[in-house]
């Protein structure tokens, strides 16, 4: 542990959690399925946690959740939930609305259960030296392909080189991030995560090295996947 960090200020973490996770095929959200002897959601939670900064955790939840107070995480002291709204970005300003005097906030995937805390310090750590934040992010590597519009054809190759893979945790100021979100918001802009928004108002957040293993449960094979990356962790 970089123990400069443990002194800076510290910081509210946010999860989105009201979403269905359709695309997982599941008889349940995706954020509780289970990885071992713990939901999705859990190991999220938990990743965040270890680290001696955050000292909350919010959780945005859908308004019919009947899951998360069954998790013995509901009764952590630095755990509190609040109800989430039908897009990503809603479920944030929700989460911001319960952060009044914490500087820094930052914004995790319910559904990323294999965060490092490597990458976690990493991140963290900009605080001593950005006003406008960062994410966690990982270099391109595959070639890239541009199809057609609204075809399955390659319409031609996209130059890799300065490609990154937006990952969470994100991380910004509280003001900049609340009001970046409702500029965005009241342009018509779709925010596809927090960095969006503040890029739509001019800001340029850090870019962040991060592991490729931190990966988001969408498809049902990612599970294995994260199962496997998690073992690792643990060792």
């Amino acid at each position: 542990m970089n123990h400069i960090s443990e002194h800076l200020s510290p910081v509210v973490a946010i999860l989105p959690a009201a979403g269905i996770g359709s695309r997982m095929q599941a008889d349940c959200p995706k954020q509780y399925l289970t990885i071992g002897q713990q939901t999705i959601l859990e190991h999220a939670i938990h990743a965040l946690l270890r680290h001696p900064r955050i000292s909350q955790v919010i959780v945005a939840l859908h308004s019919e959740d009947q899951h998360f107070q069954q998790l013995p995480i509901a009764k952590h002291p630095r755990v509190r939930v609040t109800q989430g709204g039908p897009q990503r970005v809603d479920s944030v300003l929700a989460g911001l609305q319960l952060v009044t005097d914490t500087e820094w906030v930052l914004v995790h995937d319910a559904a990323r259960p294999c965060l490092h805390a490597d990458d976690l310090a990493r991140l963290l750590a900009i605080t001593a030296q950005s006003q406008v934040g960062g994410i966690l992010a990982a270099p391109v590597r595959d070639t890239m392909k541009r199809a057609v519009a609204g075809q399955h054809r390659i319409d031609h190759t996209v130059d890799r080189q300065a490609l990154w893979h937006a990952l969470t945790p994100q991380l910004f100021p509280r003001q900049l991030l609340l009001t970046c979100l409702q500029q965005a918001l009241a342009d018509g802009i779709n925010v596809t995560d927090e960095a969006s928004a503040l890029e739509h108002c001019g800001y340029q957040p850090l870019l962040v090295a991060g592991r490729s293993d931190n990966i988001k449960v969408t498809q049902p094979e990612d599970l294995a996947l994260a199962t496997f990356y998690l073992t690792q962790l643990t060792r």
